[in-house]
């Protein structure tokens, strides 16, 4: 049996997980983010234009739509990297770690998003986030 594009992720990312615990020595489980290297006044301005429909204008979420990012300890968990990649691909509803029932689709349902502007959203998210 040919096996689901949420299978392969998740087993993508458990291997991309193992390897940089591997890497650094297996250390500490915790991920540190690291300073943003983004533009967060950009970011502000492609949030507003993308994620906040589902997010809402403060990113503190929309009921049944989208999560409060500001005080998340999914985001605060994970690297800048993770969070460009996961916006990258977004989540299908039908994901069991999607709690909204709503699909996330990749780059917030906005294709002319570059790379480089979901590294200034992840710099934004990350200047409003509540430590």
């Amino acid at each position: 049996m040919k096996p689901s594009w949420t299978q392969l992720a998740v087993a993508a990312l458990a291997g991309l997980l193992a390897f940089g615990l591997a890497a650094c020595g297996g250390g500490s489980a915790e991920p540190t983010a690291a300073a943003p290297s983004g533009d967060a006044a950009h970011g502000a301005t492609l949030f507003a234009g993308t994620c906040a429909s589902c997010h809402g204008p403060d990113a503190k979420g929309i009921a049944g739509l989208g999560k409060d990012l500001t005080t998340s300890t999914w985001v605060a968990e994970r690297t800048d990297t993770e969070l460009v990649d996961f916006i990258k691909t977004g989540r299908p509803s039908s994901d069991p770690l999607n709690t909204t029932g709503v699909d996330m689709p990749p780059r917030g349902g906005n294709p002319a998003l570059t790379d480089a502007d979901l590294v200034d959203i992840v710099a934004y998210i990350r200047s409003i986030h509540v430590k």
